[in-house]
């Protein structure tokens, strides 16, 4: 997996592709059901994403849609009205596999969006850390609606990026908002030109790739782990955080290079 060309499927709706050494594309690929979240399609979420977390030459994630006008509308719902109520239950497990794969890739995660992402789908651009979208992005928890609640991690991740009461009136009235509302409430992080967005997110992420592997991830798991405790206890996460990289083969690095003003090559232990 080392080169811009290199791709590999995982099941029949899921492809990673990486771009250069360091930048893995994690796209979603069933395009005739608008990247609706089947048991197959969850499956193979979470062994990308297992695949992609035990990868130490991987420094960022971009999550995208190979669907023109979608990049996920959430459960399929098609599926789901098969299904007995032991058929949900068998396939729960399934489902909450692939929301964790991608809310814990231990190294920086960006969405896509474009089009709609409903439901599901909204929930796995939340459970990355910073979300580009296009003018054409509608994103909305409409769970409620059809009688259940977001359980892709929504309830949870959606408070923790624009507040509570925001997000409750968002859950609980179930609506769509489009791409210039949803950049304005916080929905999502930057809005790009049309059809721009995974381009967008796949440069910003090569600058990210750019830093300390040891120093990305270990940041972003003192800023997940530490959100929502209080001051002192998170400090005190950071600073377990910093211990663990400060004698690191990429801090030596990283001063040395400064210090000689060049580019770093980090060994990425």
């Amino acid at each position: 997996m080392g080169n811009d060309q290199h791709e590999q499927r995982y099941g029949e709706h899921v492809v990673v592709r990486r771009h250069g050494e360091n930048v893995a594309e994690l796209a979603m690929d069933r395009p005739k059901a608008m990247n609706a979240v089947s048991t197959d399609m969850a499956r193979a979420l979470t062994a990308a994403c297992d695949a992609l977390a035990a990868d130490r030459s991987v420094r960022t994630v971009v999550l995208t849609s190979t669907h023109d006008r979608a990049f996920c509308v959430g459960a399929d719902l098609k599926e789901r009205n098969s299904f007995t109520d032991a058929d949900l239950m068998r396939q729960r497990p399934y489902t909450r596999a692939a929301y964790t794969g991608v809310l814990e890739l231990p190294m920086p995660t960006i969405a896509a969006v474009h089009g709609f992402a409903l439901g599901g789908g909204f929930e796995l651009a939340l459970s990355c850390d910073l979300i580009v979208a296009d003018p054409t992005a509608v994103v909305g928890l409409p769970e409620v609606s059809v009688g259940v609640i977001p359980g892709g991690g929504g309830t949870q991740l959606l408070p923790r990026r624009v507040g509570a009461a925001r997000a409750a009136e968002l859950v609980f009235t179930a609506r769509r908002v489009e791409a210039a509302e949803a950049a304005e409430l916080g929905l999502v992080d930057q809005l790009v030109g049309a059809g721009e967005d995974r381009t967008e997110a796949l440069e910003l992420a090569a600058r990210i790739a750019r830093n300390s592997p040891v120093g990305l991830r270990a940041a972003k798991r003192a800023m997940r782990l530490g959100h929502g405790l209080d001051l002192r206890t998170g400090l005190d996460l950071e600073d377990g955080a910093w211990r663990s990289v400060a004698f690191s083969g990429d801090r030596a690095e990283g001063v040395a290079a400064f210090n000689e003003k060049r580019t770093p090559d980090w060994p990425g232990e």
